[in-house]
């Protein structure tokens, strides 16, 4: 069963913020709002819930996916972070990013992309992932929740729950989110390339 609980946008509730952490731990998949759209997540070390995220979306197991964090001090426990990617980071997070950065030497495999040897990390300006990264205590694995046979992320969360019924198991509902993807900037190489422009301005970074 799918069960979607209704957090406050602004000041989400901390009882129900430690009822979606628990689903985390227990190896669950939550659809949960950000600054962007609703995005799919699971624990770090959850491998059936990456294979359950993979499904629901299509993917490869080459689709990377990204690191929602809760600050910058988080971040830098993934990637290694030049003094110039700082600045930028420092400047425009929490904001509607992700950045590529060279993962640190101990980071599992499981969380970078092989080839490249990077990770995907978002600071997402939004209270509510915000608060369950807290309570979590570590990142969450997250994508963008568009479905396959869709050209837009879904934006409502008693859509999500409808759809999704047996497939994830809980909804977090703060009301209804965008449908523009965050903007995809790389910061591995001498300096910043966008990737992907989406809601997030990509002037700062051209």
């Amino acid at each position: 069963m799918t069960t979607r609980l209704e957090l406050h946008p602004d000041a989400p509730q901390p009882r129900l913020v430690r009822q979606v952490a628990d689903v985390l731990r227990a190896g669950g998949v939550i659809a949960y709002p950000t600054d962007t759209c609703y995005a799919l997540g699971c624990a770090m070390g959850s491998t059936n819930g990456v294979r359950k995220i993979q499904r629901i979306r299509q993917m490869s197991k080459e689709h990377d996916l990204s690191l929602i964090c809760r600050d910058l001090a988080e971040v830098a426990n993934y990637a290694r972070v030049a003094n110039w990617a700082y600045r930028l980071l420092k400047a425009n997070t929490p904001g509607p990013y992700t950045f590529i950065l060279p993962a640190k030497r101990d980071v599992p495999r499981r969380l970078q992309n092989l080839k490249r040897k990077t990770v995907g990390v978002r600071v997402p300006d939004h209270h509510v992932p915000t608060a369950i990264v807290a309570e979590h205590g570590e990142p969450i694995l997250s994508s963008t929740l568009q479905l396959p046979d869709s050209d837009l992320p879904m934006t409502e969360a008693h859509e999500i729950q409808e759809r999704l019924a047996g497939q994830i198991d809980l909804v977090v509902d703060a009301g209804i989110c965008g449908i523009e993807p965050s903007t995809v900037v790389d910061l591995t190489g001498d300096q910043a390339r966008v990737l992907r422009a989406g809601k997030g301005d990509p002037a700062s970074f051209e």
